[in-house]
This record gives C-alpha cells, structure tokens and sequence, in this order.
C-alpha cells in the first residue's frame, strides 16, 4: 500500500510554498543515492519547478542493460491556484500519485526490493497556476504551455508511458476511483491492454473501467478542438505507447475545486501504476499487440500527422 506515501507528499504539495526543491529534498531523504532532478520552467503565465526522478533498474538501460524503461507522468496544470483559491486543489492528484510511486519505488530499492528496468517519473510543481473556462466546469490553467511540458517529459528512452491525470470534469467516466484509456500510439487508439486490465482488476478487486478516446483527445494542444483535458497529451510527441491512467469521480468536480482530493482513490491509481511499473520493466507485459499495430499501419498507412497541429490557416 501507499497510503504513508500518499500522507507525506500531500503534506509537501498542500503548501503555497511548495517548490521542486521540498520534493527534491524528500526523495532523497529516503536515498540520498537516487537521482532527482528539479529547475524552474518558464512560460507565458509565469513559471512552475519540474521534478524528475530517475530510478535504474539492475537490468535496464542506465547500466547497460536491455529491460525496457517506463515513464510515469503527472499531469497537471497546477497544486493550487492562489490567490483566487485557497488551498490544494483537485488538479493536483496526477503529481501527488506520481511523487508517491516515486517516494515508494525508491524505498523498495533501498530495501533491496529493485526493478529490472528503468523507471523515470516526472512531474511539476505549482502551487499558484492561473484557472481558465472550459465546459461542463472550469479547468485550472498552467503557468507554462503544454508542449513546454511534453519536451521536458517525454524522451526517446522511454519504451512505454502511464499518463496520470485528474479527470473529474466531464460527464464521460461516472464512477469514484479510477479509470484507464485505450492505449494510443503514434496517432492510433488501439485496443485497451488485456495485461493492464488483468493488473487493474488485481489490484482494485473490481471490474475494470476504462475511458473513451476520440480522435480530438490525441492532438496537440493548441488547435483549438476539444480535449477531454491533458491525460493523452504525451502521446503527441513519442513513438511508444501511452496509456492515460484517470483519477476520477462520479459527479462533474472543477479541477480549481479544493476538498475534492479522495485518497483511498488517489492511493489505488498510484498501485495500479506500481504494479505495471514491476511487470512492464520485467518484460512480462505489453501495453498493445504489435502484430495488430503493424496490420493498422500496413493497411490504412501512418496517422502521425494526428501527433501534429494539422493544417493551419
């Protein structure tokens, strides 16, 4: 479980003085041995810290090895949106689950309990970014655009990619916990992974839910179409694969909205994506069926102009 992990990286983001360098510090107070990695990022709206932990696998690619290396992500726009709102807000959940498998993957490897593969997490930090209008409720906005994020997150050693994001604000996914997206690769919405919906019922004990895709969702920010929000942003600007790990609701919550964070639910997308994190850098699992991403792209050609902005005016 991560419930103690949860609690602690909680108390770190619940602050408005929450910076990279807090969460840098803690993480390795577990380790002092672990790479993390944190600076300032700039953008249009003002700036927000980038954390990136780096966790080598005994077999994986840092020492030379070949087990595949999976990236986990928390997305989000930011922890709070001071001054106008008080407090932790509901956005925040991605990162919060995202430092927690950090924080826990890092003391297992302490303990000796070590992956075969990489693993690299990242995430940013931003206790004061801007809200903006979306339909059905308002979204929080963040301070740095999202392609600034993607090139910061999403690099070519990675094999495979859990995108973990607050998706609350919708009247698509209608349940309390979790949900996870069909796999998408380089502009195709493949079937969902039967191996992570084996892991998802394994590890809530209940059927598994998984969240629609459309084609808008899988385009770059920036086009001015409809996205269900930033969950499948990565998928824009990598060849692996990405699934988007949904913390979820059953009532439309506001992204801006404080006291929405439920940490039962929060706690159970974080061990989902442990559990894949073991099994995927061991090589036991796929995130799709390669023989059927091949037939796609035999018979109806490459859809990575969708992974572009498209023709513009």
């Amino acid at each position: 479980m991560l419930n103690k992990q949860i609690i602690d990286i909680f108390e770190l983001l619940d602050d408005p003085k929450a910076n990279g360098q807090i969460v840098k510090a803690f993480l390795q107070a577990i380790d002092p041995e672990v790479s993390v990695e944190t600076y300032a990022l700039e953008g249009p709206q003002g700036k927000t810290d980038m954390v990136k932990v780096r966790i080598p696998g005994t077999e994986g690619k840092t020492v030379g090895g070949s087990y595949p290396t999976i990236g986990i992500l928390g997305r989000l726009g930011g922890l709070g949106a001071r001054p106008e709102v008080v407090g932790y807000v509901s956005d925040g959940d991605g990162a919060l689950a995202a430092l927690a498998v950090a924080a826990k993957l890092i003391d297992m490897r302490k303990k000796g309990d070590c992956l075969k593969g990489d693993v690299f997490i990242s995430t940013h930090i931003c206790p004061d970014a801007p809200t903006q209008p979306h339909h059905p409720v308002p979204f929080m906005g963040s301070p740095v655009e999202m392609h600034q994020v993607n090139e910061e997150e999403v690099s070519p050693e990675l094999d495979a990619i859990l995108s973990i994001d607050t998706t609350k604000g919708n009247r698509i996914i209608n349940t309390r916990g979790f949900a996870i997206s069909q796999t998408v690769k380089q502009g195709y919405i493949l079937r969902a992974s039967e191996d992570l919906l084996d892991i998802m019922q394994r590890t809530t004990g209940k059927l598994p839910y998984v969240f629609p895709v459309n084609m808008q969702d899988i385009t770059p920010y920036g086009n001015d179409v409809h996205h269900i929000n930033s969950i499948m942003q990565p998928c824009t600007c990598t060849a692996a694969p990405v699934v988007g790990v949904a913390i979820t609701t059953e009532m439309m919550v506001p992204g801006c909205g404080t006291g929405c964070s439920h940490m039962e639910d929060i706690e159970e997308a974080a061990r989902f994506v442990l559990e894949v994190a073991k099994d995927f850098t061991a090589g036991k699992i796929s995130f799709y069926d390669a023989q059927d991403d091949a037939r796609m792209n035999k018979l109806y050609g490459s859809m990575k102009h969708l992974q572009q902005l498209g023709n513009r005016d």
